[in-house]
Formats: structure tokens, sequence, C-alpha cells
């Protein structure tokens, strides 16, 4: 696969610009962090017909393939366009209910994650589980029909804006490992959940930390069998490794690599600029790679790890730079950057977790 796209995926990138180039007008330098701007945003990308692109149309999206979805996040990054709330209803949420959910819970979520009505959080990590979702200890207790939930979240994006929560829990006290959890779709209005943002140091608070003392959810809203939760939370983080993953983290390094080239518009030639930047395109070309395989139906998980390695890394190093070239128009700027990269060795995947995925199925090295 080359880097232009031809044919019908031209015609498709066209229309995305097209769009892309109004919305975008008039919205501001703060618009990748007004919270307004973010709330509406995905409801207008459904109006413009760009949510959901592949996703089946009977759920409201437009069927078509990940090329196009590719596409439409690289034109985000030319754009500088926002990113709304609804990123894990999109991208986990959505995909498992396609996949695994019941005629039910497709007809009841799947649409209202489209168009922004409804925003997911994403509640998989503990304090105590560290990167062993198998370890998880929040409770998911059956009485009756329903499911009492008690525990603790923590690391929660999305979770002081949202509606529903993609749940992961411990369904029985006395079975074994990977056998003994439940994937559930939690109401996050009602009594029993308490959320506490939790402020970064880079000042915002993106994360939360979320208590359940007796949140109640019921069997319907479970996704797949009563023990079904880890083959669930495994197709979760599949999504979340996969192409699309890839390329929208290259939106935002694309951004700030653009900014990067102006901080050093008059310094002449740099040796480690040019670097730093053929590695955010590195990133580019191999979730193309990635995005053959998936158009060619080739699931290859030990990619996908050696992708996230890949961003995480390249991310930490172009904001290092930056943050070192001290320039005073962007300098709020590359301080955010910074502090914000270093979480990339934990969330989507720990660095140590994924390091080992790679030198056992890559590399064939020993346990």
């Amino acid at each position: 696969m080359t880097g232009r796209v031809t044919g019908t995926g031209e015609v498709f990138r066209a229309a995305v610009r097209e769009w892309l180039s109004a919305a975008v007008a008039g919205l501001g330098d703060d618009a990748l962090h007004d919270v307004t701007v973010r709330r509406t945003w995905d409801g207008r990308l459904y109006d413009a017909g760009l949510a959901g692109l592949t996703w089946p149309e009977e759920f409201g999206g437009r069927g078509l393939s990940v090329l196009e979805e590719y596409i439409f996040h690289e034109e985000v990054a030319r754009a500088g366009a926002p990113e709304g709330y609804g990123r894990i209803g999109r991208l986990l949420t959505g995909p498992l209910l396609i996949k695994h959910g019941s005629p039910e819970q497709r007809q009841r979520y799947l649409r209202p994650t489209l168009t922004g009505d409804e925003v997911w959080c994403q509640g998989f990590s503990e304090s105590g589980a560290g990167s062993d979702l198998a370890n998880v200890g929040t409770r998911a207790e059956r009485a009756g029909e329903q499911y009492r939930i008690a525990g603790q979240k923590i690391w929660t994006s999305f979770a002081d804006h949202a509606d529903r929560c993609l749940l992961l829990a411990r369904t029985s006290a006395r079975a074994a490992r990977h056998r003994n959890l439940g994937m559930f779709l939690l109401d996050m209005h009602q009594p029993g959940i308490d959320v506490r943002p939790i402020t970064r140091i880079t000042g915002d608070t993106t994360f939360s930390e979320v208590r359940f003392d007796g949140a109640m959810v019921h069997e319907r809203d479970r996704v797949g069998g009563e023990t079904d939760g880890w083959r669930m939370a495994m197709a979760v983080l599949s999504d979340e490794r996969g192409p699309i993953e890839a390329i929208t983290r290259y939106t935002g390094m694309s951004r700030a690599a653009a900014v990067l080239r102006r901080c050093c518009a008059s310094g002449g030639s740099d040796p480690e600029l040019d670097e730093v930047c053929a590695r955010v395109e590195t990133v580019r070309w191999h979730s193309l790679r990635s995005l053959e395989n998936a158009l060619a139906g080739v699931a290859d998980r030990a990619a996908d790890s050696v992708s996230k390695l890949m961003w995480s890394h390249t991310w930490q190093a172009l904001a290092a730079y930056g943050l070192g070239l001290g320039c005073p128009a962007h300098e709020r700027m590359w301080q955010r950057q910074y502090l914000e990269s270093r979480a990339a060795s934990i969330f989507s995947g720990s660095t140590q977790i994924q390091r080992n995925i790679v030198a056992e199925r890559v590399l064939g090295l020993p346990r």
C-alpha cells in the first residue's frame, strides 16, 4: 500500500477534507480542550455521516471499510480537528456490542453512542490489579435478575462525563482465574456511584477514580455469559490496539510535529528534528501495515503491540524535544505534551506487557 490512497478512497478523502475545513473554521486554538466544543462534536460528525464509518448501517453507521475510517483520521490530523467525548463508545463499546452484544443491547445503545447522546467510560483498571486484568477485585454479586456492584476503578477516562460504563467485574469468588469475570453495561446515573476526578500534573482532570457501593446493573445489560468477561475484555483490547487506535494517536502527534517545525523555522537544519519528525511518519507507515492486515482479514496482535510501543515512545520523544526548544510561543503546549506523554507508558497496555508480548510472540523468547 502506498502513502496516497486512490480511487474511491480519494473521493471520500476529498469529501471529508471539505467538511472538516468548514467545521473547524473559527473554532480557535483551544478547541481541542474546550468542553462545549467536545460535547457537541460527536453529534456534528453523526449529522455529517462521519460517525461509525465501519459500523453496519442498521446501527446508524455507514457500512464502510476500515480504509475509510483510516482516511478520516488522517484528515482529522491534517485539519487539527477536535475530538468528542465518544472515543470509548466508538472504538471499544460499539464494536464489542456489534460482535458479541444481544439484539436488544445493539438496539438500545449503538445509535445513542454514535450521536454523542450517551458518553461511555471504560471500567477496567484498578489500583490493586495493575496490568493484570484477571485480578480485578470489583465484585458483581447476584441479586435476583440484577447484580450489585461493589469496588473501585481508577484512571477511568471520561468518567466525569459518562452516562454509561463498560465494566469488568468479578462474578464468582470460587471459579478459576479467567473464568470468574463478567462484562456489564452500567448506568452511571444512579445511587451508589462516586466519581472523583484525578488532577494530573498537567492540571487536567481527564481521569477519575470511581467507587461503586451498591450500584445495580440488570442481567440484560451483561455482555455474554456470566463468566465470559475475560473473553469480552480481550475482544475490547484487540480493538484498542488495532490500526485505528494507532492512526488516532498519529493524528495528535502529526499536529504536534507541525508546531515543532514552526518552532524551529528560523533555526536552520537540525538532524534531531528531522529524526523526530521521521519517527512520527514511521508510526503512520506502520499503522498502514496494520491496515493492510485488517483489510485482508488478518489479525496480528503481536504487530499491534509493536505499534503501541512505537507510537508511545515516539510521542514521548517528540514531546521531550519540543519542551527542550524553549519556544516562548508554544511553551505551555510543550509542557502539556511532555507531561501527558508520560502516561503513554501505561494506558492502552503498559510498555512492559507489550514488550513481553513482542518477546514471546515475535522473537520466540522463552517465558
